[in-house]
């Protein structure tokens, strides 16, 4: 890697090895994805050859995260989102409840402490932010009840890990790790006082995004836009998008990705949605393909000779435990047979999330470094099988239409909501 110019050595190479990897795999009748996750091993430091700059391969990765939540929200509604809270809260919580058990019972099996145990499975948890909205985006689903759920899942699910990463550092030390940052050495008082804070500063920007960037950023992006120039467009919507999730997240501790969403979902009903979207497209795709990238750039392909059986095991629990609870709490809600399914393939993965509380479960030293190494496998591993995970769904949904079962399909307050549709009808 050229030392002196890490940033352009990284997009180069980056695209670069993608295009040839992603080329191949679609040659092979595989999903690109593959192809651009083996272009990542490729350029990691575990195989021989140029060695990419792993660090900056993140912080585009990041982008990548923010640019895909900013389009979802452009296409979201605050209606929406609480039209589907009743599925998707008590989904999200179901779904991370069972894999972290189950992750934690496996890692106690392999003889790790229940912390480090309890902090695997909950890297086991959380689902993909850019592997779910990419999969529902090229199936033409997000705009379906079934997407919509997903998506106020994912939410749900980013505002839990913003929770744990706040506790984290706090509770290090009562379970023997080295405790870090401000709450350390707290109470169970002060660390409930530090929990309310965190809570309170994500309503309160939520009270202000609602009102107040519902009238501030349509307007800039009108007066922008009776400029007639097209560069100047791209870039107030780049700069609205980027400066509100770096406010977020800075500011209201609110993670970028959740930050962008609302920063989508305050243009929504603007009138320049369409245009936004269309002009943000071709960043969010070439960010979205150096994210798979950096995740392959990080994975060491010898864990998979030394622990297999962990890795398996690993992989079990998130494509097999996350999907079984997910179609039981969707079954239980009376959703159809083609939404169970959908939503039950989409959040069969885990990403970027998994990492991040991964890491800083090590350096807190409640994680051993082996966590770490099979959760990174999990990832890579579930987010190339996730095409399959769809492929049977929309199998197994075929099957319950031809059957006639669930012959209606129920919205996320339990009310008819039309005919069932396969996953790939919208």
């Amino acid at each position: 890697m050229d030392a002196a110019h890490p940033l352009i050595a990284t997009i180069g190479l980056g695209l670069l090895y993608a295009l040839v990897f992603g080329t191949g795999a679609a040659l092979l009748r595989l999903p690109p994805i593959v192809g651009y996750l083996a272009a990542g091993i490729m350029l990691g430091p575990y195989t021989p050859g140029i060695v990419g700059d792993q660090a900056t391969a993140l912080e585009l990765a990041e982008l990548g995260v923010i640019l895909l939540m900013f389009g979802v929200g452009l296409h979201f509604s605050p209606a929406e989102l609480l039209a589907v809270r009743r599925v998707a809260l008590p989904g999200a919580i179901v779904q991370m409840g069972t894999a972290t058990v189950l992750g934690a019972l496996v890692g106690h099996l392999w003889g790790w402490s229940w912390p480090a145990a309890v902090v695997f499975g909950l890297t086991l948890s959380v689902a993909s932010t850019v592997v779910l909205l990419r999969a529902l985006t090229e199936r033409n689903l997000l705009g379906t009840p079934e997407g919509h759920i997903a998506v106020g899942w994912l939410v749900v699910e980013d505002i839990a890990v913003v929770i744990a990463l706040v506790i984290l550092p706090g509770i290090a030390g009562f379970f023997g790790g080295t405790p870090a940052g401000a709450l350390a050495g707290m109470d169970v008082e002060g660390l409930g006082i530090a929990l309310a804070i965190v809570v309170g500063k994500f309503v309160l920007f939520v009270v202000l995004m609602m009102p107040l960037g519902r009238r501030v950023v349509p307007w800039v992006l009108v007066m922008v836009a009776h400029l007639k120039s097209r560069e100047l467009f791209t870039l107030a919507v780049l700069g609205m998008a980027l400066g509100i999730a770096y406010v977020a997240a800075t500011v209201f501790g609110v993670s970028f990705a959740l930050g962008a969403f609302f920063a989508g979902m305050v243009m929504h009903g603007s009138g320049m949605a369409t245009r936004a979207a269309e002009q943000s497209l071709p960043f969010r795709d070439a960010f979205a393909v150096l994210f798979f990238v950096a995740v392959g750039m990080m994975f060491d392909p010898m864990v998979i000779m030394e622990r297999p059986g962990a890795v398996l095991a690993t992989l079990t629990i998130v494509v097999i435990g996350k999907s079984l609870a997910a179609i039981a709490i969707m079954a239980l809600f009376r959703q159809s047979r083609a939404a169970v399914w959908t939503v039950a393939a989409a959040l069969a993965q885990v990403g970027e999330f998994s990492l991040v509380l991964a890491e800083q479960g090590i350096a807190l030293g409640l994680l051993p470094v082996e966590g770490r190494d099979l959760a990174l496998s999990a990832v890579l591993f579930s987010i190339a099988l996730n095409p399959l995970a769809f492929m049977f769904g929309r199998w197994m949904a075929g099957r319950g239409a031809q059957a006639g079962v669930l012959p209606t399909q129920r919205g996320p307050e339990g009310s008819p909501s039309g005919p069932v549709t396969s996953p790939d009808s919208a």
